[in-house]
């Protein structure tokens, strides 16, 4: 990893390259690329229906994730009033992935028992 790499390179380094998160058949984890993984991206963009999910939604992004606006972006595009963005105070993208004390299990369970019934 170069010193000059970006900070959120260098924070999926730290889960994809490690035991963290390190797999063998993962892209993410090895050199490897994939031609065929923004296909869908390409032929349908992956917010244009947002406006009719009528489901109970809760986005959930971290502080300092580098993708937090894909998620305020998507959650701008939610309709209804069964929608709540949720974000983690001082947690990266990957925090939320295993990071037990900066995920909100609280919120989560919350939001499950409030709508899977």
């Amino acid at each position: 990893m170069p010193d000059d790499a970006p900070w959120f390179v260098k924070d999926y380094y730290t889960y994809y390259k490690t035991e963290r998160g390190y797999h063998p058949r993962s892209l993410n984890s090895n050199g490897g690329w994939n031609q065929t993984t923004a296909l869908s991206f390409m032929n349908m963009p992956i917010l244009s229906y947002a406006d009719e999910i009528k489901s109970a939604v809760r986005v959930l992004h971290g502080e300092k994730a580098h993708s937090r606006y894909f998620g305020e972006d998507a959650f701008k595009k939610l309709q209804g009033d069964n929608k709540e963005l949720v974000i983690v105070p001082g947690a990266s993208h990957i925090d939320l992935y295993d990071n037990k004390a900066k995920i909100p299990f609280d919120k989560l369970a919350a939001f499950f028992q409030a709508n899977l019934k």
